[in-house]
Formats: structure tokens, C-alpha cells, sequence
């Protein structure tokens, strides 16, 4: 697990700031997740290329 208090977590450019969001920070072997709205909730981590996939199969939706 890595330190959240030195990562720099980020939102989406299309967060309203109304709804659930979720943050992402980058890590050398991947990204790290959490709830915007709960800063203080575990972070899930995922491998670069696992990210990597979810992100293409989120566009190929949109």
C-alpha cells in the first residue's frame, strides 16, 4: 500500500463537484484510486496495465 498523504490525487475534468467522483494518482508501477468524497477510505491500486485497459474499455463505451 503507498502513503496517500504524498501522492498528488487528481479529478476528472468532467467532475461537477455534485456527484461521487473518484480520484486517481499516478504511482511508478500504476494508479492509485479512492473516493472523492471519502479522502480518508482505502485506495485501490491497480498495475499500469490493468489501468490502461479499463480507461480504453471506458472510451470505447462513451
Amino acid at each position: 500500500m503507498c502513503s496517500t498523504e504524498k501522492l498528488a490525487w487528481r479529478k476528472s475534468s468532467y467532475s461537477n463537484g455534485q456527484s461521487a467522483c473518484v480520484e486517481v494518482a499516478d504511482l511508478p508501477e500504476g494508479v492509485a484510486a479512492r473516493d472523492s468524497k471519502r479522502t480518508d477510505s482505502p485506495e485501490l491500486v491497480f498495475p499500469a496495465a490493468s489501468w490502461s485497459v479499463f480507461v480504453v474499455a471506458l472510451s470505447d463505451d462513451a
